[in-house]
């Protein structure tokens, strides 16, 4: 079975965007990126420190804007005011949980959609299913390309996605029917889903159940994209028991390794692509 390490597809799309930076660099253009984290969440701020060392390393500049949890809808909401009119910011990350008594629905909604970096806003989902500019999440955008990174064809495949949330199993259904693959979702109240994935040549699995999937639920030969990350006595894993699929799947991706270590990268090029959106000369 081969596995599908992410980090062989971070690098590749690391090296593209480091081209286009070093090309705007010479400009002296400046991209920015705006962090906002409200309250004292560990892993939200975990993920606040790592999204803007990676994105200063990679060479943008980064807003970062950390809010008590006491902070008030109208001061949060404030934020996201400002850079929806800054020229200088071009992505813009609000990240979760907020403190029960914001509104985050309301946050998120409030977002330019043409800063909506990770495709979260209701008008960046529309958009994107209407075929106009916009941004897909970057979960399933990070699917697509490890598909894309490793050669496996979509086109005329029957691909089932376990999963169907807003954020990964309901878009990446559609960015994969986009691309001519026959595609079925499947989910809680789903009968049989050993049945369904059995007929399926790729298996996109974003349940959120640590091995709510063997090899046996396979069919031989099957591409796995495992996108969960799940704790199980101890360690990280997938919504897939990995080590079942050896000997049935053709390919799968390992986690942790796989699609996580490629939606950070994903994200910068989204920020990358929003520049070049607002400024069309270049």
């Amino acid at each position: 079975m081969k596995e599908l390490r992410g980090k062989a597809v971070a690098d590749a799309h690391k090296a593209a965007l480091a081209k286009k930076l070093e090309a705007l660099a010479a400009k002296q253009v400046v991209i920015t990126l705006g962090i906002l984290l409200v309250g004292d969440d560990k892993a939200a701020h975990m993920y606040a420190h790592f999204m803007e060392k990676t994105a200063r390393t990679m060479g943008f500049a980064v807003d970062r804007r950390d809010l008590p949890a006491t902070a008030t809808q109208a001061e949060v909401e404030a934020v996201i005011r400002e850079w929806n009119a800054a020229d200088t910011i071009y992505g813009v990350l609000p990240l979760m949980p907020m403190p029960a008594h914001i509104d985050s629905e309301y946050i998120v909604d409030l977002l330019s959609p043409d800063k909506d970096l990770d495709g979260l806003t209701t008008q960046s989902i529309g958009r994107v299913i209407r075929g106009k500019r916009g941004f897909w999440p970057c979960t399933p955008r990070a699917c697509i390309a490890i598909l894309d990174h490793y050669d496996i064809p979509v086109a005329g495949k029957e691909v089932v996605v376990v999963g169907r949330s807003q954020v990964v199993g309901k878009p990446v259904a559609l960015m994969l029917l986009d691309r001519n693959a026959t595609v079925t979702i499947c989910h809680s109240r789903t009968e049989d889903l050993a049945a369904k994935l059995k007929q399926a040549d790729i298996v996109i699995a974003a349940v959120g159940k640590a091995h709510v999937i063997d090899g046996t639920m396979i069919k031989p030969g099957a591409v796995v994209i495992d996108v969960g990350i799940n704790e199980l006595d101890g360690h990280t894993v997938g919504d897939v028991n990995y080590a079942s699929l050896d000997g049935i799947a053709s390919a799968a991706t390992p986690v942790p390794g796989g699609v996580g270590s490629v939606t950070t990268t994903i994200l910068l090029e989204g920020l990358c692509e929003a520049y070049y959106a607002r400024n069309v000369d270049c």
